[in-house]
């Protein structure tokens, strides 16, 4: 099982390695990269600073494997790799990293958007959405 949960921020570094690390890969002629980025949304007239992320991570693995699986059969890639943090995640750092692979950009692109979609919906990733009053609420995946 790949390792997914990064605690803290991912930073600019690890995914320019990522990058880095498949140009031996000379099979690959397309990549696609989806970053998740925290938000300053505003709610209820206050502004957010921070998502606190957890989750149950036996069973998120278990659903990441099965996403992975499905992927690898209802797409023709090469590679695929997800990366979630877990802890306090500020605004404008990055807390979600999809990195796919494959020989035509068509099938990156698509793959890619199903890739999110399904771990959005389907993982049980928890985000805890603290306000610059340090109060804080529940996230609600949109």
């Amino acid at each position: 099982m790949k390792k997914v949960f990064i605690s803290g921020p991912i930073s600019s570094d690890f995914i320019g390695e990522s990058i880095a690390k498949h140009q031996t890969k000379t099979s690959i002629g397309a990549h696609n990269i989806f970053l998740g980025q925290v938000r300053a949304d505003e709610v209820d007239g206050k502004k957010v600073a921070a998502i606190e992320y957890t989750c149950y991570e036996e069973l998120a693995n278990t659903k990441l494997h099965e996403i992975r699986e499905e992927a690898f059969e209802k797409f023709d890639l090469i590679c695929m790799h997800i990366y979630h943090s877990l802890g306090t995640i500020k605004t404008g750092e990055v807390c979600f990293f999809v990195f796919v692979s494959a020989k035509r950009r068509k099938e990156v692109y698509a793959a890619t958007e199903w890739l999110v979609n399904q771990v959005k919906d389907r993982t049980p990733i928890y985000g805890k959405e603290i306000f610059e009053d340090e109060t804080h609420q529940w996230k609600v995946n949109s």
